[in-house]
């Protein structure tokens, strides 16, 4: 047998001894003695390790008793290796009172955790659930084009030994030329827990109000260049990164409008309380407060540059993310979008899932996206040639009986389809009553930004077959249209906010005046009448008042020379015209300079040592 098999087999025979805690002393001076040892033989080694350290930390501002000393230990054998690291990133200001707490939160959370693990895997779990391996998009492509052509050699480099340390986070992959973090400003803390649940919100320090400030009058200005000059003095500044993002989406430049987008979400996570878990499903962050809809933002531009990116599985991931921090209000409206990336991700049992499981409370019937999704979803299940005979048979009556639904509830959405998939409706149905222009004129407004939606996002998914033909009787026509003037009178302030975001031509065009003629910007499309404010920007003196339209006041935010109401003088209508002839150029300049500038700015670090075991107490 080989030395190596012996320390194995050695290992696993002190793993099964019992937990002495007379000896617990003992063994935590060991530990400590030899807490730069790399080679832990098991996982008791691995949690005393960790547990040296937590105590270290503890006794710098309090006093643990031994009983605690155990419980942590004991809870520690048991709880996820993701709860280790939590604990390892507590902050220093930790009171005594908390540390009863802690103990119970890390208790409880086992408990559910083993609960979960014997009521039957997945089965048991949220149809929100979230993974964290699913949230890298490197997982996706992996799958379709295997690891060695994802990551190349970049695990084999030279240069991987003298990259500069970035910390570990599970949304982003922190790139070689990004500054290093060093707490920008920005810290969530726990509001209240009541229910199981775990109310957190984002908060900005003094400085970070300053800057903060200092953004707002940089936008006020209609010069982008000041908003880059203020992000190369503070490179994590949310705001920047998300407005500039918008820049350079604007200008055709994904990569770059990618990257600061998943910096702002770096910067997010490396601010996270230690109790917040993207996974869990029970920590909510309230949308009415500023700091934290920027992070709902930041989340929903990823997922959109994911989808785009031709990974629909992570953006479907992100989409559910996003939905379980706020699930009972919804303020991005996740689900009208939740469906088609189901679909293109071909996720269809998830999605017949989540609509069985919430049709009792939340009535996902009554969305037109749903009402048809779900349909296609039966429909594709029961094209599948390894289902079986009986399953597929199921399937395709479901399909039937739920695509006669929808058309019955909502008939002005096939005309629209049809055209958008270039297929020429039957006579019989063109001249219909019910899906003919009248079914279009009798719609609501909101009904037809709800329509118009759904037909521009995924009229590419009903090419593939004609499910549309499957109606074939009319028996609640009159309660669909009972329902439709009852429930569809005009729609609620998310589902505006969600138009905004897709760009969706087809349902822009549906939005109310009270919406497109209110001010707004970039960074906080849409806020809610009830938001709630921690702090005010100091007042400034008015330039003057104008009135304008969000279009106008989102492209000032964007173009300087975007000028609404502003028309040219008389005698400057020869300066105007050749100023025109040279914007377009000026802008192209403007654009490589600031590629250049965030592509190779270099941040000058201190000197640090490069020991493996670095102390981690600055990220805490």
């Amino acid at each position: 047998m080989s030395s190596r098999a012996l320390r194995r087999l050695k290992g696993k025979q002190r793993g099964q001894e019992a937990l002495d805690l007379g000896d617990l002393g003992e063994e935590l001076g060991q530990a400590k003695k030899n807490k730069t040892q790399k080679n832990l033989s098991n996982i008791y080694e691995l949690v005393r390790f960790i547990f040296v350290k937590i105590r270290g930390r503890f006794a710098r501002h309090v006093n643990l008793s031994a009983k605690q000393y155990a419980e942590v230990l004991y809870l520690m054998a048991t709880v996820s290796s993701k709860q280790w690291w939590s604990l390892l990133c507590l902050k220093e200001d930790v009171a005594d009172d908390d540390i009863d707490a802690l103990l119970k939160t890390i208790e409880d959370t086992n408990g559910q955790t083993l609960q979960s693990e014997h009521s039957g895997g997945s089965d048991g779990r949220s149809p929100i659930y979230v993974e964290h391996r699913n949230l890298n998009p490197e997982t996706e492509l992996k799958r379709y084009f295997g690891a060695r052509a994802v990551l190349g050699d970049q695990r084999y480099s030279p240069r991987q030994r003298q990259r500069q340390y970035h910390r570990t986070t599970w949304m982003t992959v922190p790139k070689e030329p990004w500054p290093r973090f060093s707490r920008p400003g920005i810290s969530m803390s726990l509001v209240q827990s009541k229910e199981g649940l775990h109310y957190f919100t984002f908060e900005h320090s003094r400085d970070y109000q300053q800057v903060q400030f200092k953004f707002m009058d940089a936008v006020d200005s209609m010069n982008n260049n000041n908003i880059l000059t203020l992000l190369l003095t503070n490179p994590y500044h949310i705001d920047s990164l998300l407005q500039l993002s918008d820049v350079c989406r604007i200008h055709e430049d994904p990569e770059m409008a990618r990257e600061l987008i998943e910096r702002a979400l770096y910067s997010f996570e490396c601010s996270f309380h230690p109790l917040f878990s993207l996974t869990s499903g029970t920590c909510r962050l309230d949308f009415l407060r500023p700091e934290n809809r920027a992070f709902y933002l930041a989340l929903y531009k990823h997922m959109m540059f994911l989808e785009n990116r031709g990974c629909p599985r992570t953006a479907l991931e992100y989409c559910k993310l996003i939905l379980s921090l706020d699930p009972e209000s919804d303020p991005f409206c996740m689900l009208l979008l939740i469906d088609f990336l189901a679909l293109r991700s071909r996720e269809y049992h998830s999605i017949i899932r989540l609509y069985q499981d919430w049709e009792e409370h939340r009535n996902l019937s009554q969305l037109p996206n749903f009402a048809f999704s779900a349909a296609l979803c039966h429909f594709h299940l029961s094209q599948e040639d390894e289902t079986k005979q009986e399953e597929r048979e199921k399937h395709r009556q479901s399909a039937d009986r739920l695509l006669q639904h929808a058309l019955i509830m909502f008939p002005g959405l096939l005309t629209p389809l049809l055209d958008l998939c270039t297929v020429q409706p039957d006579a019989a149905v063109a001249a219909h009553a019910f899906f003919g222009p009248k079914s279009q004129i009798g719609q609501s407004p909101a009904l037809a930004e709800l329509t118009s939606l759904y037909v521009g996002r995924t009229h590419l998914l009903w090419r593939e077959g004609g499910v549309l033909l499957w109606l074939e009787e009319y028996p609640l026509v009159e309660d669909g249209l009972n329902k439709r003037k009852q429930r569809y009178q005009s729609a609620p302030r998310a589902i505006h906010r969600h138009v905004l975001l897709s760009e969706i031509k087809e349902a822009t065009s549906f939005l109310p005046l009270d919406v497109t003629t209110q001010p707004g910007m970039g960074f906080d499309p849409l806020p809610p009448l009830d938001s709630v404010t921690s702090y005010t920007r100091p007042e400034r003196p008015q330039v003057g008042a104008t009135d304008t339209s969000t279009l106008s006041l989102f492209f000032r935010s964007l173009l300087p020379s975007f000028n609404l109401q502003g028309g040219p003088r008389p005698e400057e209508e020869q300066e105007v015209a050749q100023a025109g002839r040279e914007l377009y150029p000026e802008v192209n300049r403007l654009m490589v300079a600031m590629r250049d500038v965030l592509a190779n700015i270099q941040f000058q670090e201190p000197p640090r040592d490069d020991h493996p075991d670095r102390d981690e107490e600055e990220w805490n």
